[in-house]
């Protein structure tokens, strides 16, 4: 019998792929704990099993000569559902795995025994399960070992994330400087240009400097939002929707439509760096003089879904008609978003352009 789908499959889903682990090649650390598993309970095979959309993958397996199989024969697919540690001393005798192909030959899978591998969302992502091809049993001290040695796999997951992590952040403040960089250089020749027309030399520098403090500021409300505990959504966007207008050339305006919405800040400082990658994407490529760029927000909330989207006026076939369609930037952005299971969308005709961030209604929570 098939499992069901987890009643949270579009969250779980992108929390397995937020580690990046599926179809990586072997490491030993993993292997180490499969043949560990293995020995402790006493079973010839052992698996980290990774239960993806339409297949369970192995990251580690001893046992079974295989790197995956089909997910209509996946015990570890009903487990997912179920408790953390999970015993199943017949399968033949067991609703959920008496018709499974892999268990009803004579000698097939007979005795299975899961604990499950649980992000911090504490979202299952798979097991570590080790299998026998007889009836079996663990003790107290094996199902205690099994569940340790879980954990272990997901201190490995956890930390190799972390890393990736951490060179993504170090990416994305290297280009959030090279944005605002070439932004202000942008003004400094416009403001010499003025300057060498007019002669007024100290206006060009104070504009100059107000252009540096709004850049400033915009980066300043994207991290700060960091570091509370609950915050308006529909205020957040507003405020940074002024700050990102006062950074942009005079043909450039800005504007939020947003509800009020309370929201963790983890989402609002993802969604500041979609608004800010998506602006300064856009004053990077257009031509001051080819036309009034209208860039605008809107935030929508409804039971299942939060909606926001970043638009502008530029035509589709300007070079700027998708100003994140290559490079970190669209990475980033991807990035930020699928960390809370949304995606992005990204639409464009003569009327312009329009970038869609789709998340979960629990996003917020």
């Amino acid at each position: 019998m098939k499992a069901c789908a987890h009643p949270r499959q579009a969250e779980r889903l992108a929390t397995l792929r937020s580690y990046d682990v599926l179809d990586t090649p072997r490491e030993s650390d993993f292997d180490d704990i499969v043949l560990l598993a293995s020995r402790i309970c006493q079973t010839p095979i052992a698996v980290v099993n990774l239960i993806d959309e339409e297949r369970q993958w192995f990251k580690a397996e001893v046992g079974l000569g295989t790197r995956e199989t089909p997910l209509e024969t996946s015990i570890c697919s009903h487990v997912i559902l179920e408790q953390d540690f999970t015993m199943i001393e017949d399968t033949q005798a067991d609703v959920r795995t008496a018709d499974n192909e892999l268990c009803t030959p004579v000698d097939g899978l007979r005795f299975y025994a899961g604990a499950l591998l649980k992000a911090e969302n504490g979202l299952p992502i798979g097991t570590l399960c080790v299998l026998d091809n007889k009836p079996n049993s663990l003790d107290d001290e094996q199902k205690h070992a099994l569940s340790v040695l879980a954990r272990r796999v997901m201190k490995e997951l956890d930390l190799r994330r972390a890393l990736r992590t951490q060179d993504l952040l170090k990416k994305e403040i290297d280009h959030r400087v090279k944005n605002s960089l070439a932004a202000i250089s942008g003004f400094v020749r416009l403001y010499k240009a003025e300057a060498e027309r007019n002669g007024d030399v100290s206006a060009a520098f104070d504009a100059v400097q107000r252009q540096l403090d709004a850049v400033a500021a915009v980066h300043r409300a994207i991290y700060l939002a960091g570091e509370i505990e609950m915050l308006d959504l529909g205020e957040y966007l507003a405020a940074l929707s002024g700050l990102l207008e006062e950074s942009l050339p005079p043909n450039m305006s800005v504007r939020a439509d947003a509800p009020e919405l309370l929201a963790v800040p983890k989402l609002a400082s993802a969604l500041g760096l979609v608004a800010n990658e998506f602006a300064a994407n856009t004053v990077r490529h257009v031509r001051q003089e080819e036309l009034e760029v209208k860039i605008e927000y809107r935030l929508t909330a409804g039971t299942d879904e939060i909606v926001f989207s970043c638009s502008s006026n530029v035509p589709e076939g300007c070079e700027t008609s998708d100003p994140a369609s290559t490079g970190i930037g669209r990475h980033l952005m991807e990035a930020a978003i699928s960390q809370f299971g949304g995606k992005l969308e990204h639409n464009g005709d003569a009327d312009g352009f329009e970038l869609t961030a789709r998340l979960p209604a629990s996003a917020a929570e």
